[in-house]
């Protein structure tokens, strides 16, 4: 009976060390599964975001680049105006002289403006002097309006300014005499080093790349600059015979074959010039606190299982005890991170709009401050008012206003183009937009563009003497901003543009002026 029993009870113990011995190296795998599976999904993670960053580098600097081309243009269009009016005699060309000198002062893009006629001889150009020696009929630019009756705007490919010795891009337009044709040629030449200077702003770590060249494959820009990267052909590349060839933009993972260096590259055509733009991030670099971090959890996790193993089956109780509790405590962290989530955003967030509240618009203007003050840059502030909303509400009702608010705020959200930017419901129906880093112009556009938007709504509104909702908005900016400034400044001065755009008849954007003096747009 004894012996009976101590086989039994031998058994028993033999099957519960075989069921621990099992459990543990259960557990011990399971840990070492559950962590890959969480480092790779960080890596996952880590990428996605990344792939969101390139491309909106890559759209932020396509709009750059189309600014930049339009300025140009602009200029190009003028001129051309210029010469079908008033001809090209001497003192036609005089007059000129002096707006292509002006001009060119005026945009620091530009490296000179110079028109050309049938010959390819200089008729006048941007510089002191006029080198009537010098003829640009070579020029791959020339020929191209030469050959053809296209009157829109060509970018040409970069070549050494015969004037300066400066690399620079060419963008140029043809003219066309009484009889159509053609008469010569109209140029803005473009400074690769103003590019150079612009991308430097963007950090893109040792790796990374800035692209611009031609939807042709010319490449225009490389930041960092390689020697032979000017005009380089890269049609036959990856990126450009895969990808930004067949769609206006994306994101894809390239090997160069240049440097063999593999690359997350966010990419886009500008909408208004043959153009893409390719923001590149080296996948190393991108990637190396995720290894950082993988070695490390890797190690503990290892070494973690390596000690179960070691003491499972003399400790199985306190284990399973510890697992449970291990267990209860992680979805207990789970749910209060989860709850806290959901109290932060609660408390910095709008309910009605979505929009940023008051809280984290105060947070957000301290902070901003703080930065343009260390910085020494700018900082801009618009408040805008909804016009006559207290009448909204009265016609309306309380439901139909707050409909009004939540699209007035779809409008104003979008006014957050840049990371830095903030966008918040200030109090009411009462709004405001910081953009750091932004001059007056810079500003009242934005300020412009939302007040044109919202008066597009159409929204009916009886009580305002459009018949429609709209907008009054106050602009101040700070250039730049000192030690001096407050929160309570930038936002008095705000309030009281804002104040003189509704004394003024509303639906107008104001700038602030010490002298009390203010620009109106309608």
């Amino acid at each position: 009976m004894i012996s009976a029993k101590l086989s039994f009870s031998h058994f028993t113990n033999s099957r519960i060390v075989a069921a621990a011995a099992i459990f543990v190296s259960t557990v011990c795998l399971l840990l070492v599964v559950i962590s890959a599976w969480s480092i790779w999904n960080a890596r996952q993670v880590q990428l996605h975001e990344l792939d969101t960053a390139t491309a909106n580098m890559a759209h932020s600097l396509a709009q750059h680049a189309d600014l930049v081309f339009k300025l140009a243009d602009t200029s190009l269009i003028g001129l051309a105006e210029r010469i079908s009016n008033d001809g090209v005699s001497p003192a036609a060309l005089a007059r000129l002289h002096r707006l292509l000198v002006l001009r060119v002062e005026e945009l620091p893009e530009l490296q000179g403006l110079f028109i050309y006629d049938k010959d390819g001889r200089w008729l006048v150009n941007s510089r002191e002097t006029l080198d009537t020696a010098s003829n640009n009929s070579d020029r791959e630019y020339f020929i191209y309006h030469r050959t053809h009756p296209d009157l829109g705007p060509h970018i040409g490919v970069p070549v050494r300014s015969r004037s300066t010795g400066d690399w620079i891009i060419p963008l140029s337009r043809r003219l066309n005499d009484a009889n159509g044709q053609f008469a010569g040629v109209v140029l803005a030449t473009l400074r690769i080093n103003y590019f150079y200077n612009f991308y430097s702003n963007y950090d893109v770590g040792h790796d990374g790349v800035i692209l611009l060249a031609l939807n042709n494959g010319i490449q225009l820009v490389r930041w960092p600059m390689l020697v032979d990267s000017i005009g380089k052909n890269l049609a036959t590349g990856p990126l450009l015979s895969l990808y930004a060839s067949r769609n206006e933009s994306g994101n894809a993972m390239i090997i160069s074959p240049a440097d063999k260096i593999e690359r997350l590259v966010g990419y886009t055509h500008g909408k208004n010039y043959p153009v893409v733009v390719m923001a590149a991030l080296s996948q190393r670099e991108i990637l190396a606190a995720w290894r950082r971090d993988a070695l490390v959890r890797g190690t503990i996790v290892v070494a973690i299982a390596v000690i179960l193993g070691f003491f499972g089956f003399r400790l199985i109780e306190q284990i399973n005890l510890r697992v449970h509790a291990e267990e209860e405590a992680h979805r207990a962290g789970e749910a209060l991170q989860a709850l806290n989530q959901t109290l932060e955003k609660l408390a910095m967030q709008d309910g009605l709009t979505g929009l940023a509240n008051r809280r984290q618009f105060d947070i957000g203007l301290q902070n901003e401050l703080s930065r343009a003050t260390r910085s020494a840059s700018s900082l801009a502030l618009i408040m805008i008012d909804v016009d006559c909303f207290k009448k909204y509400n009265d016609i309306y009702g309380h439901l139909a206003g707050d409909e009004c608010l939540r699209q007035v705020g779809k409008i104003i959200q979008s006014a957050e183009g840049r990371s830095g930017d903030l966008a918040a419901r200030y109090g009411g129906e009462e709004f405001a937009i910081l953009l750091p880093s932004t001059d007056v112009q810079g500003a009242l556009m934005v300020a412009e563009k939302i007040r044109k938007a919202i008066r597009a709504l159409e929204i009916k509104h009886d009580g305002n003497l459009p018949g429609m909702v709209t907008i009054s908005a106050g602009i101040n900016v700070l250039m730049p901003v000192t030690g001096g400034d407050t929160p309570s400044m930038l936002i008095g001065a705000a309030d009281n543009a804002l104040y003189v755009a509704k004394s003024a008849g509303r639906d107008q954007s104001r700038i602030y002026q010490e002298a009390s003096s203010a620009l109106i747009l309608s």
